[in-house]
């Protein structure tokens, strides 16, 4: 199982931390990917995480704001979201385990992961 939590809301320009917690699974042993989904869109992959080298991935739109790291101690991994815009206001999912030990080139359409956590929502406002 997966649990993200850390959303909130917060004004434009703000940071926040996600965290997505793990259990019932090796967790050190799988790749682990963020997504999001905004009112009225599709999913959209943010950014994933090897297992073993921690090697990360980030969507074209995450490039520079986002940064994803992993805790194996604490079956955790983060997404820090800094200088937040009004267009990052979406749930964002954290997924893990299935098929997916490495990221690869083809994480962002959010196959082969096992689990997906419930989603946290994150708002932000002008």
């Amino acid at each position: 199982q997966l649990q993200a939590s850390g959303g909130g809301s917060v004004q434009a320009g703000g940071s926040l931390r996600l965290s997505c917690t793990a259990s019932g699974f090796t967790f050190e042993s799988y790749a682990i990917g963020w997504f999001r989904q905004a009112p009225g869109k599709e999913r959209e992959g943010v950014s994933c995480v090897n297992s073993g080298n921690g090697r990360t991935w980030y969507a074209d739109s995450a490039k520079g704001r986002f940064t994803t790291s992993r805790d194996n101690a604490k079956n955790t991994v983060y997404l820090q979201i800094d200088s937040l815009k009004v267009e990052d206001t979406a749930v964002y999912y954290c997924a893990g385990g299935g098929l997916r030990k490495y990221c690869g080139t083809a994480w962002g359409s959010g196959s082969d992961f096992g689990s997906w956590g419930q989603g946290t929502l994150v708002t932000v406002s002008s």
